[in-house]
């Protein structure tokens, strides 16, 4: 089982029932789960308010990219030339 980044979690089926999603989820962050797996998450506007967004500079962003496994740099690979 993975790791998941929240403790909150409710079913692919219950995506059907926006509603009850978002009081569940108050202004944290839900995984959706699909038969014990996370498919993803429903993060709520009120969660991402809170957090301060500032640029950085290429050398921090790089800096940060060292230190990640390389299993999750898939993707910037496969959006280099995008």
């Amino acid at each position: 089982m993975k790791t998941r980044l929240t403790n909150k979690t409710i079913s692919v089926t219950e995506l059907r029932e926006p509603r009850k999603v978002i009081d569940k989820a108050g202004s944290q962050p839900v995984a959706v789960l699909n038969r014990s797996n996370v498919v993803g998450y429903f993060v709520p506007a009120s969660a991402v308010e809170k957090l301060d967004f500032s640029a950085c500079e290429t050398d921090e962003v790089m800096s940060v990219l060292d230190t990640l496994d390389p299993k999750a740099l898939v993707v910037n690979d496969y959006l280099k030339d995008k």
